[in-house]
């Protein structure tokens, strides 16, 4: 049986990191207040991967997340997702470059599925993170801003059509709330999905990390919350998770 895994996703967005409510962002620090406050060196051995979003508005300013990135890839001896704004070959391959084992697309996954089929084509599936974003059985891209015209339901088979890697399943609705996973909605999307399944949006606690990682056909819990985890909260959970028999690699 393959190992759940825990994510802590970091949102980046002109050149701060951010907690999100709803996809509203509230400024918090750069990098050397989250290398100050995370220490990714020392809690490394409480987390699978770490994702980083770049949401910054307008202008990505992608060689300026490169830079971010690079600095954050020297800390961290694990699994690095990242993406925002990739909207060609190049913008993949400079994240590649920078210390990105994996990238994670969004609005290209509507909008250009050809480059989607192209990263596949030159680093393998197992290279692609599908992010979906959703309220209800409403599926929103470009930053959570524009609603696309097909349901959860649909997007998720048309997802699956592209033959990505994984799937990042966020609630929009749940984003920072600290009030639990989305638990209906990824009950029905995990009993559909044949590609592993993240799950996003509403974890605030360590009980609420353990609910989402047992479900069946969930491969990874996710969390952005940048207080409820800061200090001792990732190690102490990931502890608790093993504790009460989770499928984690006990380090």
């Amino acid at each position: 049986m393959l190992r759940k895994r825990v994510i802590f996703t970091l949102v980046y967005a002109d050149g701060f990191f951010n907690q999100s409510r709803n996809f509203r962002l509230q400024k918090v620090g750069d990098i050397n207040w989250l290398e100050k406050n995370y220490k990714f060196q020392d809690i490394a051995f409480s987390l699978d991967e770490i994702v980083v979003l770049n949401a910054s508005k307008g202008d990505k300013k992608l060689s300026e997340f490169a830079i971010m990135l690079n600095r954050l890839e020297s800390d961290v001896f694990i699994p690095i997702t990242a993406g925002g704004g990739i909207r060609s070959i190049s913008d993949v391959e400079l994240l590649f470059k920078n210390g990105a084992d994996k990238v994670i697309l969004n609005s290209a996954l509507y909008k250009n599925p050809d480059l989607v089929k192209k990263v596949i084509e030159c680093y393998g599936r197992q290279s692609v993170v599908a992010s979906v974003d959703y309220i209800n059985q409403e599926v929103y891209i470009e930053n959570g801003t524009q609603k696309i015209d097909k349901t959860l339901g649909q997007y998720i088979e048309y997802i699956e059509s592209l033959e990505v890697g994984e799937m990042y399943l966020n609630s929009i609705e749940k984003d920072g709330t600290g009030f639990g996973y989305d638990i209906d909605i990824i009950r029905k999307v995990s009993n559909k999905v044949k590609i592993p399944l993240i799950i996003a949006g509403g974890a605030g606690n360590e009980k609420h990390l353990l609910e989402g990682v047992t479900m069946e056909n969930v491969s990874a819990v996710a969390t952005a919350n940048l207080f409820n985890f800061i200090g001792d909260g990732l190690p102490n959970a990931r502890a608790y998770m093993i504790e009460n028999n989770c499928n984690l690699v006990n380090w």
